[in-house]
C-alpha cells in the first residue's frame, strides 16, 4: 500500500510539472516536504529511503545552490562548450539570424499553445486580388497551350509575353505607387498556384520576378533613386529581371562564390568614377537569356584601401544592365523539357559604378544577409505554390480519370490498389494546402519565419513528387505518351526542378531545417552559445549559469511531460476541442514533448559536432516538419468551419503526419549517440510502444471516394486552379466526361450483366440502337449512354505521331537554338543614365 501511495504521489507531482513549468526551487521544496512527511510516517524502508533521498538531494544541491552549481556544473560545462563549439562564419551567422521565430518554436519546445494556433487568421483575398484572379489570370489560363509552349516554341508565345506585361504580372510584389499590383503573399501565391496548375513554364516565368530577385531586394534595401527608376519598369515589364547567384563552383555553398569585384576607378558615361571591376561566371539563371537587368551576387575586395582599411568586404549585390560592356549572355539550358527561360551568363572585366550596388556603397558586404532574409520570405510562396498546384491539378484530373476509366465494367478508382494512391493524392494535397495557408498567414502578418518557409519548400515539393508519381501510376499508358492531349507529363518531368532550386532538398532537410531551427527555436541554446563566446570570464560564467538554470528547468519539464503524456496514451495532454479532432491535438502535444526531450539530449551530447550528423538532423527535420503539417491541417479544418465532408481529409492528413513524426523519433533513438541512453529515453517517451498508425484502409477508401466524385469536399480541395468543362479543353474534357459518365451509370446498372458483356461483339452505337429497338432503354437514355461513351473515348485517347512529324520537330529544335550573344556598349541603351545612390 505504501508503495502505491508513493507512486501515486510521484505521478501527481510529475503531472503538475508536465502541465506547469514549476521553478526548480519550488519543485525542490514540494518534493522535500513530501519526502519528510512520508519518512516520518514510516513509509520507507531503509533501502528505499536511501534511494529516494539520494535521488532528491544530489540534483537539489547541484542545481539549487548557486555557488555549487557554478563550481561543479556551469564552469566545467562552459569550458567544454568553448572547446567543442565550432567557429561560426559570417554566412552561417547571417543565415541563423535571418528571419523570425514563429509557430515552429511552440512545436519545438514541447508545449504548443493551441489557443495561439487558433488565433492565427488564415489569409483571404482582397477584392482587387480576387478580381485579378477571376479576370486576367483566368484569361491567361485560357490562352495557354502548354504543348505549343513546351514542344513547338520552347518559349511562351509573343502574345502571352505581351499579356503578362500589359497586366503587370511581373509586379505583384511592387507597391501601387510604383505601378505594381501590391498583392499580399496570399494573393501572390494564389496567382502562381492557378497558373502553375495550367503550365509550369508560365508559372515559373511569373513566379521568378516576384520571388527572390531585384524587385524584392530593391524594396527592402534599395536607395530611393534605384526604387524610383527600376520598380516602375519592372512592374510593367519594360525591364525583365533575373538574379545570378549559382555558379559552376558554388551552388549550395553560396558563401564560397569565386565571382569577385575589385574596387577601383573606371570610366562610366565618359567620366572617371569610383566603382568595381567584376568577373563572374553563373549558371542555372532563370529568365537570364531574356533579362534586361541582372541581379548579381559577388564578393567585393578593396586591395588599395579606396573606401576603408578592410580588404575583403564580403558578399555584395548589384543591378547591372545586361548590355553593359563585358557582360555575356550565354546559350539556354533546357531543364527537363520545361521551356521557361534559363541559362548561363558571365562577365569579364565589367566595370560598374557604385550606384549599381543595391542600396549604394554603404551596402557593400551586406549581400549575404540581404539574400537570406529575402529567401526566408520568398521560398515560402513560390515553390510551395507550385507544389499545391500540382496537388490540386492531380486531384482534379486523376480523380476524374479514375472514375471515367473503367476495367471489368468497374471504374478503376474503385479498385483498392488505386484507392490507396488516390488517398495519398487527396490527403497530401490537403496537407500541402494547409501548410501553405498557415505559412502565408505568418508572412502577411509581417513575420519572416525562415525555418517554417524551409519546411514548406522542402515538404511541399517532396509531396508534389509523391502526388504526381501516384497520378502517373494511375494514368498508366495514358500518362506516359506525351502529346497535345497529355496534361500530366510536363508536371512529371519538371518535378526535379522544384526539388533542386531555392535550396536543394537534401541539404534543406539535412542541414537547414533543424540546424537553423535548433538554435532559433530553443529557448536557451542561443544564450548559452553567446555566453561561451564572451571574452570576460566573470560575465560569461554568470550569463551561462543563468541560461543553464533555465535550461535545466525546461528539460525537466519536458521530460516529465513526455512521460506523463506517453504513459496516459496522450489522454492527459491538453485538449482544445472535444471528440475525435481533440484526440489529434493531444497526440500532437505528446509528440511535441517527445521531440523536445530527444532534441535536447542530442544537442547536449553532441554539441557543435551535431552539424556533421546530417542523417540525425534530417530525422529531426522530418519530426518538426510533420508536426507543423499536422497542426496546419487541424488549423485549416477549424478555419473552414469543420465541414463534416472534409473529415476524412483532415483525419488522413493528421494520422499520416503523426505516424511520420513517431517513426522519425524512433529512428533517432535507434541511432542515438549513446546507445543505452537511447533505450532509456525510448521507454520514457514511448512507454506504451509505437502505437500511432498510418491511415487504415477504411479511411483511405473514404478519401478516395471524395476525390473521384463531384462534391463540396472535392471542390474545396481543388479550389484555386483553372477549371472548365469545355470538352475541347485539355482538362475540361475530363470534367465533361465525369458528369456524363455519372449520369449514365444508373442506366448501365439497370442493364443485365449479359447485355453489358455482349456489346463487345458489336459496335457500341449498334448495341445502343438494338437496346433502344427492344425498349430496354429510351431514346433519351440511349443519347445519355452515347454521350458518355464519346466523352470517355476523348478522355482516354492517346496522342500519336508519324516518324516525319517527330523527326521534323527534332530538326526544328536544333535550328531554333539561340546563338551566344555578347552585350553591346551601354551607350546604345535607350535610357542613358542610371540612378545614383544616396
Amino acid at each position: 500500500m505504501n508503495i502505491l501511495i508513493l507512486l501515486g504521489a510521484l505521478f501527481a507531482l510529475l503531472y503538475a510539472v508536465a502541465r506547469h513549468q514549476i521553478p526548480f526551487r519550488t519543485l525542490a521544496l514540494i518534493t522535500l516536504f513530501f519526502l519528510v512527511i512520508f519518512t516520518l510516517a514510516g513509509g520507507f524502508s531503509f533501502f528505499w529511503g536511501l534511494v529516494f533521498w539520494t535521488a532528491f538531494l544530489v540534483p537539489a544541491v547541484l542545481f539549487g545552490l548557486p555557488h555549487v552549481r557554478q563550481q561543479f556544473l556551469a564552469r566545467p560545462l562552459l569550458q567544454r562548450i568553448r572547446k567543442i563549439l565550432p567557429p561560426m562564419s559570417e554566412t552561417e551567422r547571417d543565415a541563423i539570424e535571418a528571419g523570425s521565430v514563429w509557430w515552429e518554436a511552440e512545436l519545438f519546445r514541447g508545449a504548443p499553445d493551441w489557443q495561439l494556433l487558433k488565433d492565427y487568421e488564415l489569409p483571404v483575398l482582397s477584392d482587387e486580388e480576387r478580381a485579378f484572379i477571376e479576370g486576367p489570370v483566368e484569361q491567361l489560363c485560357a490562352m495557354i497551350d502548354d504543348w505549343d509552349i513546351t514542344h513547338k516554341r520552347l518559349d511562351l508565345p509573343p502574345e502571352i509575353w505581351a499579356f503578362l506585361k500589359q497586366h503587370r504580372f511581373f509586379g505583384m510584389i511592387i507597391p501601387g505607387h510604383y505601378g505594381g499590383l501590391e498583392f499580399s503573399a496570399y494573393g501572390h501565391s494564389a496567382v502562381v498556384t492557378k497558373i502553375s496548375a495550367r503550365s509550369i513554364t508560365a508559372g515559373v516565368t511569373v513566379m521568378v520576378p516576384n520571388s527572390l530577385g531585384p524587385a524584392e531586394l530593391l524594396l527592402h534595401y534599395g536607395t530611393d533613386e534605384q526604387k524610383d527608376y527600376y520598380l516602375p519598369r519592372l512592374a510593367d515589364g519594360r525591364e525583365i529581371p533575373c538574379f545570378a547567384l549559382t555558379g559552376p563552383f558554388a551552388g549550395s555553398d553560396a558563401g564560397a562564390i569565386p565571382d569577385h569585384g575589385v574596387i577601383c576607378m573606371g570610366e562610366h558615361e565618359g567620366k572617371q568614377v569610383l566603382g568595381l571591376r567584376l568577373n563572374w561566371e553563373k549558371r542555372y539563371i532563370t529568365l537570364g537569356p531574356v533579362a534586361t537587368v541582372l541581379g548579381l551576387a559577388f564578393k567585393a575586395f578593396d586591395p588599395d584601401g579606396l573606401i576603408g582599411d578592410e580588404e575583403e568586404l564580403g558578399v555584395t549585390c548589384a543591378l547591372i544592365p545586361s548590355d553593359t560592356p563585358g557582360v555575356t549572355i550565354g546559350k539556354r539550358h533546357f531543364p527537363l523539357n520545361v521551356a521557361f527561360q534559363n541559362g548561363p551568363n558571365s562577365g569579364k572585366d565589367v566595370f560598374i559604378p557604385m550606384e549599381y550596388i543595391i542600396g549604394g556603397q554603404q551596402n557593400i558586404g551586406n549581400g549575404w544577409r540581404m539574400l537570406v532574409e529575402s529567401l526566408s520570405v520568398g521560398r515560402g510562396i513560390s515553390l510551395p505554390a507550385v507544389g499545391v498546384a500540382a496537388g490540386k491539378a492531380s486531384t482534379r484530373t486523376t480523380g476524374a480519370y479514375a472514375h471515367v476509366r473503367k476495367q471489368f465494367n468497374t471504374s478503376i478508382g474503385k479498385f483498392e490498389g488505386v484507392e490507396e494512391a488516390l488517398a495519398r493524392i487527396g490527403g497530401m494535397t490537403y496537407m500541402m494546402d494547409a501548410g501553405r495557408l498557415l505559412t502565408l498567414s505568418a508572412l502577411d502578418s509581417g513575420e519572416k519565419p525562415s525555418v517554417v518557409t524551409a519546411i514548406l519548400k522542402y515538404y511541399n515539393t517532396e509531396h508534389m513528387r509523391q502526388v504526381v508519381n501516384d497520378s502517373m501510376d494511375i494514368h498508366g499508358g495514358r500518362g506516359i505518351c506525351i502529346g497535345p492531349a497529355n496534361y500530366i507529363a510536363r508536371a512529371y518531368q519538371s518535378i526535379p526542378v522544384g526539388i533542386t532550386v531555392e535550396g536543394a532538398n537534401i541539404l534543406t532537410r539535412s542541414m537547414i531545417i533543424f540546424g537553423q531551427g535548433a538554435i532559433r527555436c530553443h529557448p536557451y541554446l542561443m544564450d548559452e552559445m553567446q555566453a561561451a563566446m564572451m571574452e570576460d570570464q566573470s560575465l560569461a560564467e554568470d550569463a551561462f549559469d543563468k541560461a543553464l538554470r533555465g535550461h535545466a528547468e525546461y528539460f525537466l519539464t519536458n521530460f516529465c511531460r513526455a512521460f506523463v503524456y506517453g504513459i496516459s496514451g496522450s489522454r492527459l495532454a491538453p485538449e482544445p476541442y472535444p471528440g475525435r479532432i481533440g484526440d489529434y491535438y493531444q497526440r500532437l502535444g505528446q509528440m511535441s514533448a517527445a521531440f523536445a526531450v530527444c532534441a535536447d539530449l542530442v544537442l547536449m551530447i553532441l554539441g557543435g559536432s551535431f552539424k556533421r550528423k546530417e542523417m540525425l538532423s534530417g530525422r529531426f527535420a522530418d519530426a518538426l516538419g510533420y508536426m507543423f503539417y499536422a497542426s496546419a491541417a487541424l488549423k485549416k479544418f477549424d478555419a473552414d468551419g469543420q465541414p463534416r465532408n472534409d473529415l476524412p481529409l483532415v483525419e488522413w492528413s493528421t494520422k499520416y503526419c503523426l505516424h511520420q513524426v513517431q517513426m522519425a523519433l524512433d529512428e533517432i533513438l535507434r541511432n542515438f549517440p549513446i546507445k543505452w541512453l537511447g533505450v532509456l529515453v525510448r521507454h520514457t517517451i514511448f512507454p506504451l510502444g509505437l502505437n500511432l498508425r498510418q491511415p487504415n484502409d477504411s479511411l483511405s477508401h473514404r478519401v478516395a471516394a471524395l476525390v473521384i466524385r463531384p462534391g463540396g469536399a472535392r471542390d474545396r480541395l481543388t479550389a484555386g486552379i483553372y477549371n472548365t468543362d469545355d470538352p475541347n479543353d485539355i482538362t475540361g474534357c475530363l470534367e465533361d466526361a465525369l458528369h456524363k459518365v455519372i449520369k449514365a451509370e444508373p442506366i448501365e446498372r439497370r442493364l443485365r450483366h449479359d447485355e453489358l458483356e455482349q456489346h463487345g461483339l458489336e459496335d457500341y452505337p449498334q448495341w445502343i440502337e438494338r437496346l433502344k429497338q427492344s425498349d430496354q432503354v429510351s431514346a433519351e437514355e440511349a443519347d445519355i449512354l452515347l454521350q458518355a461513351r464519346s466523352a470517355t473515348a476523348r478522355v482516354i485517347k492517346v496522342d500519336d505521331f508519324t516518324t516525319d512529324e517527330m523527326t521534323n520537330k527534332i530538326g526544328a529544335t536544333k535550328k531554333a537554338a539561340p546563338k551566344k550573344k555578347t552585350a553591346k556598349s551601354s551607350k546604345k541603351r535607350a535610357v542613358k543614365k542610371k540612378p545614383a545612390a544616396k
